[in-house]
């Protein structure tokens, strides 16, 4: 009986996989770079963030430019001595005055370096958008590539277990097998189903997520050598020196530093803002000052008696202060992160060590035996199903462990700001 049951497994293990296989809709075949260089090109986050950096450095030319200067013009709309409307001619009324405003104490130079500084920022701020996407892309290109491999693992088992559970429906109904026996194969094949049901749902999110970062509607079928999972090894630099690289390369540690320089600007700005300005102008009157023609210079100012603009330097002197703190706060994060992240490092790969080599070939070299074994009757239904589950359950894990080591290692690539691994 379990040879017929053995044969129709060996005959027909083949098919549904392959079937299956056939019926995965086309995908796009990327590697890494390929699909670095397609998020760069493609993706709309970073379109539009480029149109920010744009609008910055329009308010950093508007800051640049001079008012404009005023004119005026007063006509005499009758004369009643001669009874003329618009009575502007020789003998005639009107005055004309320009007057053009003239910053002191240096606010036109601070505040082109305030809309400078914001401009940097805006810099910075795009920067960090492209290390967050970058870091998110990587680790779905990689958490793709290996729940596909545990999705392929468990199609072959699946295609095994169904035709194995097949073949005993048929004994069953010939009073050759218990019914024990195959619900316990049909439990195991349920559970096989549902695990495989939990690895698309995820592979579907990350796929969706992969998919908007590249802006493509295809499913990505990730391509990966080797030599590319080869280059992620533990860095030389110690930890403090990998600390000193974040916090040189770190674009949100750079945007807090701006922010701290914008507040130190914008209290200068404040602070000359309190010294007023003057209008320098001209007038010419015809008719209507003590002589003809009458042409005069102008200059006025305010008196800063009321308002010395005190309310705004001291709220600019409190932002300093605020944004200072929120610098050393955003230090010792950056500190902690890169810690943390060589530490996950450290232990990621010091498990991926101790497990892969061995670990691996030894179950599917049992894997691939116990079919043979269970038909020849060296191992019985209740330890093949624990065989089938412990090879399921090991494959997913492994994969899994292999998917964190990468994400540990773009982890650390994240809080460093800087690729060590190319």
């Amino acid at each position: 009986m379990r040879l017929l049951i053995f044969l129709l497994v060996f005959i027909r293990v083949i098919l549904p996989a392959q079937a299956q296989t056939t019926t995965e809709p086309d995908s796009m075949r990327l590697t890494l770079q390929q699909a670095d260089s397609l998020f760069v090109k493609n993706n709309l986050l970073l379109l539009a963030e480029r149109f920010r950096i744009e609008a910055s450095q329009a308010q950093l030319l508007q800051a640049s430019l001079y008012d404009n200067p005023t004119i005026s013009v007063e006509l005499s709309t009758y004369n009643s001595e001669a009874r003329r409307v618009l009575d502007v001619g020789r003998q005639g009324q009107k005055i004309i005055a320009i007057q053009q405003l003239l910053y002191t104490a240096g606010k036109r130079n601070k505040r082109i370096a305030l809309a400078s500084e914001a401009a940097r920022l805006t810099e910075f701020e795009l920067l960090d958008l492209l290390r967050g996407l970058r870091f998110d892309l990587r680790s779905r290109f990689y958490s793709i590539y290996f729940q596909q491999k545990t999705l392929a693992r468990f199609d072959q088992q699946l295609a095994t277990l169904q035709t194995t559970v097949s073949a005993y429906e048929v004994q069953y109904n010939r009073n050759n097998v218990s019914l024990r026996e195959l619900l316990r194969l049909k439990a195991l094949l349920f559970q096989l189903n549902n695990d495989r049901t939990a690895i698309v749902f995820q592979l579907a999110d990350d796929q969706r997520a992969l998919r908007t970062l590249l802006s493509i509607d295809q499913p990505i079928k990730p391509v990966v050598l080797d030599e590319s999972l080869a280059r992620y090894q533990l860095p030389l630099q110690s930890e403090d020196t990998l600390q000193q690289i974040a916090l040189r390369n770190r674009p949100d540690l750079k945007a807090t530093e701006s922010l701290t320089r914008q507040a130190e600007l914008n209290y200068n700005l404040q602070r000359a803002l309190a010294v007023p300005d003057m209008r320098v102008g001209g007038t010419y009157d015809q008719a209507g000052s003590y002589v003809q023609n009458y042409v005069g210079l102008s200059v006025s100012t305010d008196i800063p008696f009321f308002n010395r603009n005190q309310g705004a330097i001291r709220a600019a002197r409190s932002q300093i202060s605020y944004q200072t703190q929120l610098q050393r706060q955003k230090v010792m994060q950056v500190n902690n992160e890169v810690a943390t992240a060589l530490q996950k490092v450290r232990e990621v790969e010091r498990r991926v060590q101790s497990v892969e080599q061995q670990f691996t070939d030894q179950f599917d070299e049992l894997n691939r035996g116990v079919v043979v074994n269970f038909q020849k009757g060296n191992i019985s239904l209740l330890e093949f199903v624990d065989l089938i589950e412990a090879y399921n359950d090991s494959i997913s894990q492994l994969n899994r462990l292999k998917a964190d080591r990468v994400s540990a290692y773009e982890e650390l690539n994240y809080f460093i700001g800087e690729d060590l691994f190319r």
